[in-house]
């Protein structure tokens, strides 16, 4: 898959597609279940296949602070699509000009002149353009008009309900972990290089591998039993405390992993980490001693929780 960063960088070999437009966020088994079908058409056709989306999400453009907590940044995305048989990722920058755009405006300047679509596909609820004024049956009459094909997605369901982005971050928030792991396909993860932290948790004994999250809000807050994975087969379990660190008077959201039995360097390396089950909420100690008792309980009932998982 090719990454085409920006509508500026779209070249004459990125023209005739089959495309498909959304957020992808946490690329769940719904889009996986789009994707497929845009791959199938785009092969019957003898087109190439292209995913768009945007950064910064839509609704991350119009309410930055109040904009719900992504499921994936982009990098995560760009790996997770990684995984698909797409052609092209293009990652359009919304701003305002593009927010700007009608919803003609939109079909006239980036599917047919930028992208001289052939074949488009969009899930049953999909809107564009300026206020959201554009909807299915308007694409509909413009592909009519324009010769190109398009086509909605029937709902992909899990217990006779829609698979959403919006559905698995709220099972996410009630601490649904395995309902959110059955609509995603695989296990919710988080993704990002080892970084030095300040490097408290070894003076009592608890030395942690810390991941910045460069992001205004999480789906997942507060302490749990984890498994991370890397290159060249790493796997390890651990705990895990995602939040603030209320006890350091922490003011960035990180992410901190005491992996069990551990202590190589991965500094710097990139790692994954599967939320398996939430242990208990973040909170606020008085002392570190306080803080290390606890961290020794966390660590028995997320080491018991993998012991019952491979029993």
């Amino acid at each position: 898959m090719q990454l085409v960063r920006g509508l500026h960088n779209l070249s004459d070999e990125h023209r005739g597609c089959a495309l498909t437009i959304g957020n992808f966020d946490g690329v769940h088994l719904g889009h996986l279940e789009i994707l497929k079908n845009l791959r199938k058409a785009a092969d019957e056709q003898n087109l190439r296949s292209c995913i768009m989306s945007f950064e910064p999400l839509p609704m991350e453009y119009f309410n930055h602070h109040t904009a719900p907590a992504r499921l994936h940044r982009i990098r995560e995305k760009w790996c997770a699509l990684q995984e698909t048989n797409i052609d092209y990722f293009l990652c359009a920058k919304f701003n305002h000009q593009l927010a700007g755009l009608s919803a003609d405006d939109f079909i006239k300047n980036i599917l047919l002149e930028k992208l001289d679509i052939k074949y488009l596909l969009v899930g049953d609820d999909f809107r564009f353009g300026n206020k959201r004024c554009g909807d299915f049956e308007t694409l509909q009459q413009a592909g009519k008009k324009h010769g190109f094909e398009v086509h909605n997605t029937a709902s992909y369901c899990y217990k006779n309900e829609r698979i959403s982005s919006t559905r698995i971050r709220q099972a996410l928030i009630q601490n649904q972990l395995e309902e959110a792991e059955n609509m995603l396909g695989r296990a919710y993860q988080i993704c990002g290089r080892i970084a030095h932290g300040d490097k408290r948790g070894r003076t009592i004994g608890f030395p942690t591998a810390n991941i910045k999250l460069r992001r205004h809000a999480t789906a997942v807050h507060g302490v749990y039993a984890v498994h991370m994975t890397g290159a060249d087969n790493f796997s390890a379990n651990g705990v895990a405390n995602i939040g603030k660190r209320p006890t350091v008077d922490g003011q960035h959201l990180q992410l901190e992993v005491h992996l069990f039995d551990f202590d190589k360097d991965i500094y710097g390396k990139k790692m994954c980490v599967e939320f398996k089950h939430k242990i208990r909420d973040e909170k606020r100690f008085d002392s570190f001693d306080e803080l290390k008792q606890q961290i020794i309980k966390d660590s028995k009932q997320a080491k018991d929780f993998f012991a019952l998982r491979s029993s």
